[in-house]
């Protein structure tokens, strides 16, 4: 499931100021990150099921997430659902959790009011 319109896709930020706002809202960034593309998660547990909400991003200009020095854009925030043991599904035809669902709206809202300090200005 998609997010749409959180206020946070193509905004610019240093990855070290992301990592400490990803953290004040519980994401960690989870250790499948290369040298363009990250990937910041928050895990869900709930009778439903087992949920993560991911908020992915890419280096612009040849930075390297691997030493800290990047500039990210960040790209649509995306809720999936896990099963054991094939993985993470993000389809449409997914139930998704209510709870989970709001809670998930609530930190990007809370993220992207963050990102207004803190992040970069292009135009």
């Amino acid at each position: 499931m998609y997010f749409e319109n959180t206020g946070i896709e193509d905004k610019l930020a240093d990855i070290v100021v992301l990592d400490d706002l990803m953290r004040k809202q519980g994401l960690i960034r989870s250790t499948g990150w290369d040298y363009e593309r990250v990937t910041w998660d928050r895990k869900f547990i709930v009778p439903e099921g087992t949920y993560y909400l991911r908020i992915f991003g890419i280096a612009e200009d040849g930075g390297d997430i691997g030493s800290n020095d990047a500039v990210i854009r960040l790209l649509k925030p995306v809720l999936g659902k896990h099963y054991f043991p094939h993985g993470v599904e993000y389809g449409d035809d997914e139930v998704w959790a209510v709870s989970v669902v709001d809670h998930a709206k609530k930190l990007l809202e809370a993220l992207n009011e963050e990102l207004q300090t803190f992040a970069i200005i292009t135009e």
